[in-house]
């Protein structure tokens, strides 16, 4: 019983001591989407009217300057 419970405070221990620990990792993500599939994807949305005009062509132009 005694092993067992010190196991578990170890675990315990552990887990938090590893929380703080992903806080200073950056994690990068890599686009893969193609500049031309991303134009489809916000037409797609204007066209489906889940973006306005405005939103449409500002995210365009970001797009498109990138």
């Amino acid at each position: 019983m005694i092993k067992q419970t010190l196991i578990g405070a170890a675990i315990i221990a552990l887990a938090i001591n590893l929380t703080g620990c992903g806080s200073s990792t950056k994690t990068t993500v890599q686009n893969t989407e193609t500049q031309g599939q991303q134009l489809m994807d916000l037409k797609e949305a204007y066209d489906k009217g889940v973006i306005s005009e405005k939103e449409y062509n500002r995210a365009k132009k970001e797009i498109l300057d990138q």
